[in-house]
């Protein structure tokens, strides 16, 4: 089976293509970064999946496409508006129609995410399940930071709850807004050529070789990249954030299953530990995994309106559809994390 992993240079799609090839499948790797150290057994092609010509060449004789090359991060703001769709919508298009082009129908696997959920849903204690506003900068500024019961007159704090596959979308920022239609160009496509379009949606993905410290760098690398240079990690709000953290090489073994299994449906996946745990519990595990004298984690109440307060994954479509469940423990990933080099 040859398969070709588009963004095959970056940390997720480097580690996808280390695991298709020792699951035993021939590997091309397009990228626009050539990769520093790619294993000897993938081919290489560099160039940009948005220029029809190196899509095309680049699909020709696979049966199968992992779909990874992606601008990430929320961004700053609006502005970074038409960097977001030129990367990931215009790559996207692009890619399906060389694949249209070519007739082919063999499986698409998709890197979605969950910021397509937005704030996921809640529970209220006198109204049940409930799906939470948007943030408001008011509430925010006066430090609270849990969403309230949106029926009106309710004055309750919300709980979060699990959110499956069928949770209704909601995305809040560019970047939540590309991943969605980027799902949703992969679907019709699918519909069209009688194809397979599986889309992950992962949930926080940590581990070695994270990208460093930019504006669209994950909380995880943030928070490394501040202890390595002997600052504490600063939490924003106060740190109650919940979010599920996932191991990348769990994430590279759940797109080997979407894209080998002899029975996978197209849709959605949540891609997630199913152990969720807040932001300041991140913060405490890798400072002690740098060791005692590391400074510890400051809660400075700063806030990004564009940030959800808690979003946890149901894993039961994944196990069943899939048969993925993430092995590697919050402690364990944490402290290979603290020891180990980030990337560029």
């Amino acid at each position: 089976m040859r398969v070709l992993v588009t963004g095959g240079a970056g940390f997720i799609g480097s580690r996808i293509a280390a695991a298709l090839l020792e699951d035993g499948c021939d590997v091309r790797i397009l990228d626009v970064i050539a990769p520093a150290c790619a294993d000897a057994r993938a081919e290489v092609i560099t160039g940009d999946v948005s220029d029809p010509a190196v899509a095309g060449a680049a699909i020709e004789g696979v049966d199968a496409v992992c779909h990874q090359a992606a601008k990430v991060g929320l961004g700053v703001d609006f502005g970074d508006a038409p960097a977001y769709v030129a990367a990931n919508d215009t790559g996207t298009v692009v890619l399906l129609s060389s694949l249209w082009q070519r007739g082919f129908t063999g499986r698409l696997v998709l890197a979605s995410s969950m910021v397509v959920y937005g704030e996921g849903r809640s529970r209220c204690p006198d109204h049940g399940l409930v799906r939470p506003g948007p943030r408001r900068a008011e509430d925010l500024q006066a430090a609270r930071f849990d969403p309230r019961c949106p029926t009106p007159g309710c004055p309750r704090r919300l709980r979060w709850s699990p959110v499956d596959e069928d949770t209704a979308v909601d995305p809040r920022n560019v970047y939540a807004a590309t991943k969605l239609h980027q799902e949703h160009l992969c679907a019709v496509w699918a519909r069209e050529a009688g194809a397979t379009a599986v889309a992950l949606r992962y949930h926080n993905v940590y581990g070695p070789g994270m990208p460093r410290n930019t504006p669209y760098a994950g909380v995880a690398s943030i928070f490394r990249s501040a202890l390595e240079g002997g600052h504490p990690p600063a939490v924003f709000e106060d740190g109650g954030q919940t979010r599920d953290f996932v191991h990348v090489d769990d994430v590279a073994r759940a797109n080997v299953l979407a894209l080998t299994g002899r029975r996978v449906a197209s849709g959605a996946y949540n891609i997630a530990s199913g152990r969720p745990r807040t932001i300041l519990d991140m913060a405490v595990a890798l400072s002690a995994g740098f060791g005692p004298d590391v400074p510890a984690p400051v809660v400075t109440g700063a806030w990004r309106l564009g940030d959800v307060r808690h979003i946890v994954a149901s894993p039961v479509r994944a196990a069943d559809g899939l048969g993925f469940e993430a092995s590697i423990g919050f402690e364990e990933g944490m402290a290979e994390l603290a020891a180990s080099p980030l990337g560029a």
